[in-house]
């Protein structure tokens, strides 16, 4: 009889992937606290918790940005050393990250062999690779011209090459982290149908997401992590979101937004024939017209690219636009000195703009720095031309407790705090303004449930006073939870306006693929 055989049965494969004890420190912060996790080979294993609750340490200690101080992995069976991502990608590892490693000047094929050529001559490794594409098009829908320049891509054709460039370099085991988090509904269903096919091949994919419906639609088992320690590991079948939501954050959390009928004001918000066209030449809003009052939430939905940040970007005067856009009956100036970002603000528009690294933070500044950007001229923060700094930090201080940043301490850097804190910093910054409009873009992108239900809360909260709300997200689930009335915008355009208890994402889907059924 063949070892690990007994009685005519094979002994059970090991684990793809075994962490003991792993313990990782950042100064006086412990990310990760003897965290013991198995995944088992072929399957899709999921990991969820809090932001800060260490799970992207947990996993850059996997693929080798980090170096454990404590604990082992093992990697089929076998104690392994993974120092480095090229030790953890000899292992066979391979890692998507929530923003993209990608030269977006470069091409397809150029990306995938980037860092993989094989020799001093690249015209074999492009053609190795160019034939591999061609089957792992055919085998996982993984289609991608592979000539296209990454810049020419939208999100959810670059996260298709990050996976190609894994699958390249032979990934048994494939890290996701925040996958969805930029993809629209369409695309995130693609992402899966290729994770599950990729599974049904033999390969172990480790999933992080704070998207329970995901976790429950496709994973096999899932992790629970919670201040740097593993809490509970359950099979998917056998838990629930509210369960699930519970073991995140330590209670129960409200997974629906419970709002009243929307008490509607005065138009706050009118805008009529606006128009955009970019540096390139390319018109981007064509003509949009539509109004959001007092006591309101307008919820923008539609397929990333068709508009909506332009929308938000001309509102908020970060780019000129032309047609009519007034405020309390005011007309706004829409390019000139008059249009820019601190003009809106003194008409009392405030915006949390889509991409919080980008827009909404400088990262390498301070929370009390960060919290001053755009009104260090208010007159609270600045007598006789000099910024009062004290009195700053005591502002920043307070608004970090009422919108429960951890931790509250204004002195550290935007970099220091989870993305879920960075979110509510920004929030905090524009929402205590007491605007007559609010814009804001992706208010949830890349947040924690608990962080979600806060937001959304102070959202609702918001409306409640009075005001007007213009919100853009490309999670429809979001969109149907806090709107009061929802348009859709393709092309550069509306196409349509619906209330969400007389639509569904059915006929919104339809709308965000430039199809109006009620209009055939």
């Amino acid at each position: 009889m063949a070892d690990g055989e007994r009685g005519g049965t094979r002994a059970p494969s090991p684990p793809a992937i075994e962490l003991r004890g792993i313990s990782k420190s950042f100064g006086p912060v412990q990310a990760n606290k003897g965290i013991s996790l198995t995944v088992a080979k072929g399957t899709i294993h999921g990991i969820i918790g809090e932001n800060g609750a260490g799970k992207s340490t947990l996993m850059s200690i996997l693929y080798g940005f980090y170096k454990a101080d404590a604990g082992e992995i093992r990697i089929g069976g076998r104690k392994t050393d993974i120092h480095d991502s090229q030790a953890a990608i000899r292992a066979g590892i391979g890692m998507v990250f929530q923003h993209f490693k990608l030269v977006e000047n470069f091409s397809v094929l150029e990306n995938v062999v980037l860092g993989a050529e094989e020799g001093a001559l690249l015209r074999p490794s492009l053609a190795k690779a160019r034939k591999l594409l061609t089957e792992l098009a055919r085998e996982y829908e993984l289609n991608v011209d592979p000539d296209a320049k990454i810049e020419d891509l939208g999100v959810g054709m670059q996260q298709r090459v990050e996976i190609l460039k894994a699958l390249y370099r032979q990934a048994e085991i494939l890290i996701l982290d925040e996958p969805t988090g930029v993809l629209t509904p369409a695309e995130a269903d693609h992402l899966f149908r290729i994770l599950c096919g990729l599974r049904d091949e033999g390969k172990t994919i480790i999933l992080i997401t704070h998207k329970l419906r995901e976790i429950m639609d496709v994973t096999d088992t899932v992790s629970v992590m919670r201040r740097g320690q593993m809490t509970a590991t359950v099979k998917t079948a056998h838990t629930s979101p509210p369960e699930l939501a519970e073991l995140m954050v330590g209670r129960k959390v409200l997974l629906r937004v419970e709002k009243a009928p929307a008490k509607l004001g005065p138009t706050v918000l009118k805008v009529d024939n606006l128009r955009v066209t970019d540096g390139k030449g390319v018109e981007r809003l064509k003509g949009v017209s539509l109004e959001v009052r007092a006591g309101e939430i307008l919820g923008v939905a539609g397929v990333a690219g068709n508009g909506q940040s332009e929308l938000l970007e001309v509102l908020g005067g970060i780019r000129p636009g032309s047609g009519s856009v007034t405020l309390n009956g005011q007309p706004l100036a829409l390019s000139g000195p008059r249009s820019d970002g601190r003009a809106r603000r003194m008409a009392g528009i405030t915006h949390v703009p889509e991409d919080r690294h980008r827009l909404g933070l400088i990262l390498d500044f301070t929370a009390w720095e960060n919290t001053a950007f755009g009104y260090h001229f208010v007159p609270e923060y600045c007598h006789g031309g000099m910024m009062d700094n004290q009195a700053l930090r005591e502002d920043t201080e307070g608004k970090m407790r009422r919108f429960d940043v951890r931790p509250t301490d204004c002195w550290l850097h935007a970099k220091s705090f989870s993305g879920g804190n960075q979110q509510k910093i920004v929030l905090a910054r524009e929402i205590e303004r007491d605007p007559d409009l609010l814009l804001v873009g992706q208010p949830t992108r890349g947040v924690d449930i608990g962080a979600i239900e806060f937001i959304h809360q102070r959202l609702v909260q918001l409306r409640d006073a009075g005001k007007a709300i213009l919100l853009v997200s490309v999670e429809l689930d979001e969109i149907f939870s806090l709107s009061d009335r929802i348009a859709v915008m393709f092309d550069g355009r509306i196409m349509g306006e619906r209330l969400p208890h007389e639509t569904s994402e059915t006929e919104l889907g339809m709308l965000m693929a430039g199809i109006d059924g009620k209009a055939a």
